[in-house]
C-alpha cells in the first residue's frame, strides 16, 4: 500500500502586535468557519488519519466489540424516591440513549415513561439532554435538548398527565433550571453572544416566552450565572461566580414573583457557596480560610455580622461541598488526596466519618432528592472496583448497596492491582499517582504505560473505574493518573499553585510523574504514552514541547493549545471568564508568561512524539481551530516522520459523539492509536 500523504495546509502570514511586539501567525485563517477551504482541510485531515490507521481497522472493530460487550445494554438505574414517586432511567438493547421513567407509590407499580431520548434523537447525528427537572407537584417536566454539540439548549415543557409537549420552545438556554413551589413558574439561564451564561428569566407554564421576565443580568464578562435550589427546597439560589470571587442571591421558592436578594456582596478574592436548612443559611467560604470553612447565619438576617463558625478552617482538609438534610449535615472533604464523607449535626457536633473499603477510591453524591431522610446516597468506585450506588444510614453508618455495575462479558477484580505512589516534583512537592495494571505485568521497564493528566480549574482527577480501560489492562498496558497541580487533590493550595503565574507547575509535575514511573520500572520512554483532554490537551502540547524525548505517543483530545491568541480575544466563547484562570494577555507580565508555554507558539524544528489530536467542529469550549492550527504548524515545522493525526467530529462539540455506542467507536480509534504506537500486540 502506498503511504498516504499528509494534507499540507497553506501558510498565510497574519501579523499580530501586542505590547509593541509583532509575531506572525501563518494559520490564523483557519478560524474562518464558513470558509469552504477550512472544511475541506478538516475533511482531508480526517481522511489522512483514517488512511494512516487503516491497518488497525480490525483492531478497532475488536476494541469496539470488547467495550460494547462490557456494557449491560438492557439496564435500569437505582430508583430515586421523590415524594410519592420513584424516578429512574433504563436503557434498552441496541439503543443509544436512556429512557426516563417513574412509578407511583412503589416499585411494583405500572411504569410511566416520561421521556424517551431515543425517539427525540431520531434524525439527529448528535443529541443530548441538558436540564431535566420535574415540577414539585410532579405534573410538569422541563427539559432542554442540544442537537449539534454547541451546548445551546432549547427548553421544552411536557405535561406528564396528558403526555402533551407544549408548543413553547425557548432557545439559547444553558445548564441551570429550577421550579418554584407553585409548580407553574420556572427559572432558566440564557447565554450572551460570547456564550457566557449571563441572564436568568422567569417563565410561567402556558405563557408566551417572549413575555418572560428578566430576573437577573450579570454585565461583568468575567462572571457567569447559575441556578440551584437549597437542600430544604425553600430557596432558589442564583450563583454569580468568577474563578476567584462570587456572590449568591436568593429567592424564596414560594414567592416566585419576588426578586433575588443578595446574601453577601462580592469581594475580590473571596468565594462563598450557600445552602439552607431549618432557620439558617450555611455558607462555605474561603475568607481567611484557603481550604474553606463553614459558617451559619439566621435566614431572617443573614448579613455578614451575623455569621458564626460551624466548621473551622483546617490547613490539611479542603471542604469541597456541603449537603443538608433535615437532621444531618454532610460534608465532602478532601484529605491526603482522597475525598472523605463526614456527617454531623447542623451545629457541627456528633461528627462521624463514613468508612471506605479501599485506601484509594472515588466517591460523590447522587440522587439525594428528599430533605427529610436519614439515608445518604453516593456512588463509589476505584480503579479496579466497578461503580456501586450506596445508601448509608447517617445514624448508624450501615451501608446498603442499591446497585452494582455489571460487566456482561465478565470481570474478575482479583486479577488486577491498584497502587497509590508519589513522584517528587521539580520543587520538591510530592505528586500522587494512581496506578492500575493486571497482575503479572512485569515491572522491569518493559511494560507499555498510558499516563493521564488534567491539572486545571481545581478539578480533581479521581481514581475512577473504566470498562474501556480494561482493553488496555488486558493487553498488559499499565494505566496511571497523575494528580498534578492545577487540580485540588491536595487542597486549594494545590489548585492555586497550578494556575496563573504558577501554571508551569502543572507541566513539570506531569513530567516528574513520567520520570518517576520510568525510574521505578513501570515503563520506558519507548513505551510511554500521554493522554489529556481540553485543559489536559494544553498539558499534552506543553510537555511535548518541553520534553519531546519523554513520550512515545500523545493523545490530545480537544486541546486548548492556542492559548495566547484565545486569551487575547474576548469575543471567543468563555475567554473573558477565564482570565482569572490563565491570566489576561493585556497585562504584559501575563503575556510573557503565557507566551513562554503556549503550545502553538512554542512549536520548534525538532522531533516530536507520535501525536493524535481530536476536535469537534461545534465545540464552544475549545474552538476547532486550536487543534487544527497546532497540527498544521507542527507538520510544517517538526523534523521527524512520526505520526501526526487530526481527527475532527464534524457534527459534535467538546465531548465528541453523544450516543453510547457512537462514543465507543471514537474511543476504539484512540485506543488503537496507543496500542499501535506503544508496540502492543493487537489481540488478546
Amino acid at each position: 500500500m502506498t503511504n498516504p500523504q499528509p494534507p499540507i495546509a497553506p501558510r498565510r502570514p497574519h501579523l499580530i502586535t501586542q505590547h509593541g511586539r509583532t509575531r506572525t501567525d501563518d494559520f490564523f485563517w483557519m478560524r474562518e468557519r464558513d470558509n469552504a477551504e477550512v472544511i475541506a482541510q478538516l475533511e482531508a485531515e480526517n481522511a489522512y488519519a483514517n488512511a494512516v490507521m487503516a491497518h488497525t481497522t480490525e483492531l478497532q472493530k475488536q476494541l469496539f466489540q470488547e467495550m460494547k460487550g462490557r456494557i449491560k445494554e438492557q439496564d435500569v438505574s437505582a430508583p430515586v424516591k421523590d415524594g410519592a414517586y420513584f424516578y429512574y432511567t433504563r436503557e434498552e438493547e441496541g439503543q443509544q440513549y436512556p429512557i426516563h421513567c417513574r412509578k407511583h407509590g412503589n416499585l411494583d407499580a405500572a411504569e410511566e415513561v416520561l421521556l424517551d431520548e431515543n425517539a427525540l434523537a431520531q434524525g439527529h447525528d448528535y443529541f443530548r439532554v441538558g436540564n431535566f427537572e420535574v415540577s414539585p407537584d410532579h405534573r410538569w417536566l422541563a427539559f432542554a435538548v442540544d442537537t449539534d454539540g454547541s451546548e445551546l439548549y432549547t427548553l421544552r415543557i411536557k405535561n406528564l398527565i396528558t403526555h402533551e409537549v407544549l408548543p413553547d420552545r425557548i432557545a439559547n438556554t444553558y445548564y441551570g433550571l429550577e421550579w418554584a413551589k407553585d409548580s407553574r413558574t420556572l427559572f432558566y439561564v440564557t447565554l450572551d453572544e460570547a456564550k457566557r451564561p449571563d441572564k436568568i428569566f422567569r417563565h410561567v407554564v402556558g405563557d408566551d416566552a417572549a413575555n418572560d421576565a428578566l430576573m437577573l443580568h450579570e454585565p461583568d464578562d468575567q462572571f457567569w450565572v447559575n441556578l440551584g435550589k437549597s437542600s430544604s427546597k425553600d430557596y432558589i439560589i442564583a450563583s454569580l461566580g468568577a474563578f476567584d470571587n462570587g456572590e449568591a442571591r436568593v429567592l424564596r421558592a414560594d414567592q416566585p414573583d419576588g426578586a433575588f436578594v443578595i446574601l453577601q456582596p462580592r469581594s475580590k478574592g473571596i468565594e462563598y457557596h450557600i445552602d439552607h436548612a431549618g432557620e439558617h443559611f450555611y455558607i462555605l467560604t474561603n475568607e481567611d480560610a484557603q481550604n474553606f470553612k463553614l459558617m451559619a447565619a439566621p435566614a431572617q438576617n443573614p448579613s455578614r455580622e451575623n455569621w458564626r463558625e460551624v466548621i473551622p478552617h483546617r490547613s490539611q482538609v479542603f471542604i469541597e461541598w456541603q449537603l443538608h438534610f433535615k437532621r444531618h449535615l454532610v460534608r465532602f472533604e478532601r484529605e491526603g488526596g482522597m475525598r472523605r464523607i463526614r456527617i454531623c449535626n447542623h451545629d457541627g457536633s456528633a461528627e462521624r466519618e463514613v468508612a471506605m473499603p479501599e485506601p484509594a477510591f472515588a466517591v460523590w453524591p447522587v440522587g439525594n432528592a428528599e430533605f427529610d431522610s436519614d439515608a445518604l446516597r453516593f456512588a463509589y468506585q476505584s480503579m479496579i472496583t466497578p461503580m456501586q450506588i450506596v445508601d448509608v444510614d447517617m445514624n448508624t453508618g450501615e451501608w446498603t448497596v442499591r446497585k452494582e455495575q455489571e460487566i456482561p462479558s465478565g470481570y474478575d477484580k482479583s486479577q488486577y492491582k491498584t497502587e497509590r505512589i508519589e513522584a517528587i516534583a521539580a520543587d520538591g512537592k510530592r505528586v500522587p499517582i494512581s496506578v492500575a495494571y493486571k497482575k503479572g505485568v512485569p515491572l522491569d521497564g518493559s511494560a507499555p504505560l498510558v499516563l493521564y493528566g488534567y491539572g486545571a480549574y481545581g478539578a480533581s482527577i479521581e481514581p475512577w473505574f473504566s470498562t474501556r480501560h480494561l482493553s488496555l489492562l488486558e493487553r498488559g498496558v499499565i494505566f496511571a493518573r497523575a494528580h498534578i497541580r492545577g487540580g485540588a487533590e491536595l487542597g486549594r493550595a494545590w489548585y492555586d499553585d497550578g494556575r496563573l503565574l504558577h501554571k508551569k507547575n502543572t507541566f513539570t509535575d506531569f513530567i516528574a510523574c513520567a520520570e518517576h514511573l520510568i525510574a521505578h520500572g513501570y515503563t520506558s520512554k519507548e513505551r510511554l504514552g500521554a493522554w489529556g483532554a481540553s485543559a489536559g490537551g494544553l498539558l499534552m502540547g506543553a510537555v511535548s514541547n518541553m520534553r519531546n524525548d519523554l513520550f512515545k505517543a500523545v493523545l490530545a483530545e480537544v486541546p486548548f493549545v492556542d492559548v495566547v491568541n484565545t486569551m487575547s480575544d474576548a469575543s471567543i466563547p468563555l475567554t473573558a471568564m477565564e482570565w482569572d484562570q490563565w491570566g489576561n494577555p493585556d497585562d504584559e507580565n501575563f503575556f510573557d508568561y503565557l507566551m513562554s508555554y503556549s503550545p502553538y507558539d512554542n512549536v520548534e524544528a525538532k522531533r516530536y512524539p507520535n501525536i493524535l489530536a481530536t476536535a469537534g467542529l461545534n465545540d464552544p469550549r475549545v474552538q476547532y481551530w486550536e487543534p487544527m492550527k497546532w497540527v498544521a504548524k507542527l507538520r510544517a515545522t517538526k523534523s521527524d516522520d512520526n505520526w501526526l493525526l487530526l481527527r475532527t467530529n464534524m457534527g459534535a462539540g467538546h465531548g465528541g459523539a453523544s450516543g453510547r455506542f457512537d462514543a465507543l467507536i471514537e474511543e476504539a480509534f484512540q485506543y488503537a492509536f496507543f496500542l499501535d504506537r506503544l508496540g502492543v500486540i493487537g489481540t488478546v
